[in-house]
């Protein structure tokens, strides 16, 4: 009999929780929604506590309840959003729910395949509490050549389109910077919302939305005034921790050690701004530093681009071989001028003194040396010579003149 009576006051109670009503989403700002509803009002409480179970189904699901009929949450929401709340009433340690209550935003509209694809995103300290943003991807396979991206980030309640774009070969933007923002460093496990949306005359572009946490984005910068040297054989190594709101301890490194003469190469991870390490004083090294955040102050972001390359050490036998291509180099240049100068300096002077030149001859030589000309017969009209050279012939003259 008592427990036929309390599975009737189940039964009523069960009967007696009503789902909630006026169940509305609304998009409130890029990537956020306002889910709302209100109690419903033939819901008896009976000294009862109610509180109401929230499920976002799409685009990430998530669980949580809450005493309150009013609930915010950030989503991508180029795909919709969809999401379910009931009622949940508490009453002598029982807990019954009613029904569910069902909402969805449908995805934005816009052309299959217009989207931007490999959106990539990263922040960067520049100078003490101000943040840059650069972010990059690639158009969509569907948008036409014509298609204008344009990119908004949101950062809690600031909103801000880019000012700084870089194109494709169709100017098509498909880069932004953002030199300064409202992104505040130093914070923890926030979220940057980038939106991308865009235009074309020949189809619909469809937007495309990107959560982004702060943390995990954040470029760390290169560490400051590393001061390499060697000492023996030992080689000494100090550094500043990077610019940025952070403690020394909330840093880790990089050591890229490359040894010249035997070709060997080592990376040392470090928790210090310090190094000593023992090496062979006759080789030349070089070496390069990078920086992180370790997992002590928050969760590891992007690691910083290497230092530029030191060196110490000097390689005898390379030093040597140095100096022998350094004396052939600055031998043969000097030969090589020295011939340069000389053959200018001939030019100029054939410039200077030009070599006189042979004159034309104008006149008929009196004294032909022509031999036909010489074994030539006189003409008829030269008598008096024919007359005293009677009984010669012109043969016999040619060989009493040559």
């Amino acid at each position: 009999h008592t427990a036929l009576s309390c599975k009737l006051m189940w039964v009523r109670i069960v009967h007696a929780v009503l789902p909630p009503v006026n169940f509305t989403l609304t998009v409130s700002a890029l990537a956020q929604v306002l889910l709302h509803w209100e109690p419903n009002p033939a819901q008896e409480q009976n000294n009862s506590t109610i509180r109401y179970d929230v499920t976002i189904l799409s685009p990430e699901p998530e669980e949580y309840d809450t005493r309150r009929t009013r609930s915010v949450r950030t989503a991508a929401l180029h795909n919709g959003f969809s999401a379910r709340v009931r009622t949940l009433l508490l009453q002598e340690g029982l807990q019954i729910s009613s029904d569910w209550v069902e909402g969805n935003l449908p995805p934005l509209p816009g052309a299959a395949e217009t989207s931007v694809t490999n959106l990539s995103c990263v922040t960067h300290v520049t100078i003490p509490g101000n943040v840059s943003l650069h972010c990059s991807w690639l158009p969509g396979q569907g948008a036409p050549e014509d298609t204008k991206y344009f990119l908004f980030y949101r950062y809690e309640t600031h909103t801000e389109e880019c000012p700084t774009y870089s194109k494709d070969k169709w100017s098509r933007n498909i880069e932004c910077r953002f030199s300064s923002t409202q992104i505040q460093p130093g914070e923890i496990d926030n979220l940057i919302v980038v939106h991308i949306n865009g235009s074309s005359k020949r189809a619909a572009i469809k937007p495309f939305q990107q959560l982004f946490n702060q943390n995990a984005i954040e470029k760390v910068n290169i560490p400051r005034n590393i001061s390499i040297s060697l000492e023996q054989n030992d080689l000494l190594a100090t550094w500043e921790k990077p610019i940025s709101p952070f403690h020394e301890e909330c840093f880790e490194y990089e050591f890229y050690l490359i040894n010249l003469k035997s070709g060997n190469k080592q990376i040392l991870s470090l928790s210090s701004s310090s190094f000593q390490l023992r090496v062979d004083a006759s080789s030349r090294y070089s070496i390069r530093i990078r920086a992180n955040l370790n997992h002590i102050c928050r969760a590891p972001g992007v690691w910083s681009d290497w230092s530029d390359i030191i060196y110490v050490g000097q390689n005898k036998m390379e030093n040597s071989i140095a100096w022998i291509l350094t004396l052939l180099c600055v031998s043969t240049s000097c030969t090589l001028l020295f011939v340069a100068i000389k053959c200018q300096i001939n030019h100029v002077w054939s410039k200077l003194f030009p070599p006189i030149p042979t004159p034309s001859n104008k006149f008929r030589d009196p004294f032909p040396i022509d031999y036909e000309r010489a074994r030539t017969c006189p003409s008829s009209t030269e008598t008096e010579v024919g007359s005293l050279a009677e009984g010669f012939s012109c043969s016999v003259l040619d060989d009493s003149v040559f």
